[in-house]
């Protein structure tokens, strides 16, 4: 590895450290670890370009010099910053089309703010932003094609749908309402304002149909990481043994507010990660 690539390399664990997972990236073989921080590193850029605040239009160019440098890299002329993620797309055989899936899966926050989409559009928000890059991830495994497809496409539809319903209220912040829009209709709520939703006290009822397609997600994800190499689903088992009980716990602590946010203490993370780590 060059000066160049080991530098961005650095620059992307270092980026990886500020992730609630990074001990249970840390775990990996070499190879995966720099793959799977170098994928985290890219998320978070562009997730940071959806977030943050300034001209929409900027912003909009920025996702598509991250397109353009994606083609770059697929081309075999990558950016000298993204020599290291080269290297993790050559080596684990990478698709340039879950890349470019996150990036209109940002875009998608961008252009919104998305507000009570319909369900089919969540699903699509929840498979841009989640389940690439669970695609992306499995590869990096070592999961065999299809059951690491399945996988990613069970454990993302699991994991978004648990953060939106986690920070609704940081959401709000944003102008933004993920809750679908069809099941506020079945709670009798009319309003798509995010304020006027969350304050809402049919709100536990607009939320309960999220949980259980969650719930159902989960579950089929479970399915398939029983069936795969402890070895090939360790970082997954951590992810769904972290996000599942958050859910049962925000269940159990209802919706109205004042929302305590739910969380693991740094302890209690670390013992799920080192109950699945052993193999």
């Amino acid at each position: 590895m060059n000066d160049v690539s080991a530098q961005a390399a650095s620059d992307a664990g270092q980026r990886a450290s500020g992730s609630s997972f990074y001990a249970a990236m840390r775990i990996m073989p070499r190879e995966q670890r720099e793959a799977m921080f170098e994928i985290y590193s890219f998320c978070r850029a562009v997730d940071d370009i959806a977030d943050e605040a300034g001209d929409t239009n900027v912003r909009l160019a920025e996702l598509q010099r991250w397109r353009d440098n994606i083609d770059a890299l697929y081309a075999g002329t990558a950016p000298p910053q993204l020599r290291a993620l080269a290297q993790a797309v050559r080596t684990f055989n990478l698709k340039r089309e879950d890349f470019l899936a996150v990036i209109d899966g940002m875009e998608m926050d961008l252009r919104g703010p998305i507000r009570a989409p319909d369900f089919a559009t969540l699903d699509l928000y929840c498979d841009r932003v989640a389940s690439a890059v669970g695609r992306l991830s499995v590869r990096v495994f070592g999961m065999e094609n299809e059951a690491g497809t399945a996988l990613a496409h069970h454990l993302g539809r699991a994991l978004q749908p648990t953060n939106i319903l986690r920070d609704p209220g940081e959401d709000a912040g944003l102008g933004r309402l993920y809750l679908p829009r069809e099941a506020l209709q079945e709670a009798g709520i009319a309003s798509t304002d995010p304020a006027q939703v969350l304050a809402s006290r049919e709100l536990a009822r607009a939320c309960l149909p999220v949980v259980a397609r969650a719930e159902r997600h989960f579950a089929d994800a479970e399915k398939i990481m029983a069936r795969c190499p402890r070895r090939a689903v360790r970082t997954p088992r951590i992810m769904a043994a972290a996000y599942r009980p958050m859910l049962a716990r925000m269940v159990a602590r209802g919706w109205q507010a004042p929302r305590t946010r739910v969380s693991h203490s740094r302890a209690h993370l670390l013992w799920i990660i080192l109950r699945y780590a052993i193999v």
